[in-house]
């Protein structure tokens, strides 16, 4: 895991939080709100930090001289996540946003310390009275992507480089292949973790090894555009992750999985401004606008794309679930039935593979 760089928050003392939580944030005309974000990675990563970090510039566009907002990278899932976020508290901070699932226990221990601070955690599922969490439903856009890959693939191999099998991860993992083997039922997905979120060098070797092992399809859920920078290199169709990768592969990048968190951050900071701010759970797709889909590659037969922005406008309309089932582990057992669809519970705690996935979540 990367080093949480050096860094300087502020200076002064702490601004008192006195407001019960409920409150309107009281403050003096000279006085701005402190809105803080914590990153697991740099913001020039391209991808994940990147996108919440657009989203952090969106609020302070909004609000200008009403908000201070505040970014800390590269902060590694451990205890430096709790020291980071109780500096931040100590130092003004009146809402916090830990922009990673490893964040989830810092943050709470943090936040019972500071119950006049609001932290927001994103991906998570374990909430307080002022601690809310917030999430994209990113198997939505694999759905899109795995058809697309049905039809693009002449090996009938996809290479798939994750960073560290959680829920989400495999989550996407597994839509992408159900929706890849309706198009090739004898389809494979091969995946290599690299067990952190960013590192380009690690993300590009997985990518060659999974091309060397016949892949001419690759997808990731890790945060740097290598991936596809790899594929454009060797002529193989990719998928962008977090935020618009088509500019590092101009010929071969399909289209990404783009979380859009600007909306959910304006709005989050506003309700602690008005006082309307409360501790709630946000998971949006496509039809919520969290999850954007940009326009397809050029390179991609119309006919492709037109079934792409099919399943795409399915899932919006809510005609198509990327966990219809039958749904089958790679042991051919049903876990969900014909006629039916995985619910949001068993979605979200997802620790199996599809049948067509290769590996084993237990090595």
């Amino acid at each position: 895991m990367m080093k949480r760089r050096d860094f300087l928050i502020g200076t002064g003392s702490a601004i008192a939080a006195t407001a019960a939580l409920g409150m309107p944030y009281l403050a003096r005309a000279a006085d701005k709100l402190k809105a803080a974000w914590i990153f697991i990675g740099p913001t020039g990563d391209m991808g994940w930090s990147y996108q919440h970090d657009l989203g952090r510039q969106a609020v302070a566009a909004k609000y200008g001289d009403r908000v201070e907002t505040i970014k800390v990278e590269n902060v590694p899932e451990s205890a430096d996540a709790e020291r980071v976020l109780t500096q931040l508290a100590n130092q003004g901070s009146k809402i916090i946003f830990t922009t990673s699932f490893g964040y989830m226990e810092p943050t709470l221990k943090v936040a019972k310390n500071f119950p006049n601070v609001y932290f927001e955690h994103a991906t998570g599922y374990k909430r307080a009275p002022n601690v809310s969490t917030y999430a994209v439903r990113f198997y939505e856009g694999r759905t899109v992507q795995g058809t697309l890959a049905g039809r693009l693939t002449k090996s009938g191999i996809v290479g798939y480089v994750g960073s560290v099998p959680i829920p989400e991860v495999v989550g996407g993992i597994n839509a992408f292949t159900q929706a890849f083997r309706k198009i090739r039922p004898d389809g494979k997905v091969k995946v290599i973790y690299v067990n952190e979120w960013f590192n380009p060098g690690k993300e590009a070797d997985a990518a060659k090894a999974l091309i060397d092992q016949g892949a001419d399809i690759m997808c990731q859920h890790t945060d740097s555009p290598a991936p596809v920078q790899t594929a454009e290199a060797r002529g193989v169709w990719s998928f962008g992750q977090s935020s618009d990768m088509a500019k590092f592969g101009p010929t071969r990048c399909v289209t990404s999985n783009v979380d859009n968190w600007a909306p959910y951050y304006v709005k989050r900071v506003g309700m602690v401004l008005d006082g309307t701010w409360k501790s709630t759970d946000t998971w949006g797709g496509l039809a919520a606008g969290m999850l954007v889909i940009p326009p397809f590659n050029k390179t991609v037969p119309q006919d492709i794309a037109s079934e792409g922005y099919k399943v795409k406008q399915a899932i919006i309309d809510g005609t198509r679930h990327p966990f219809d089932g039958p749904v089958a582990n790679q042991a051919g057992e049903i876990k969900v039935a014909a006629g039916s669809n995985m619910p949001d519970p068993e979605i979200l705690g997802i620790n199996w593979y599809v049948q067509g996935v290769e590996g084993d979540l237990r090595k």
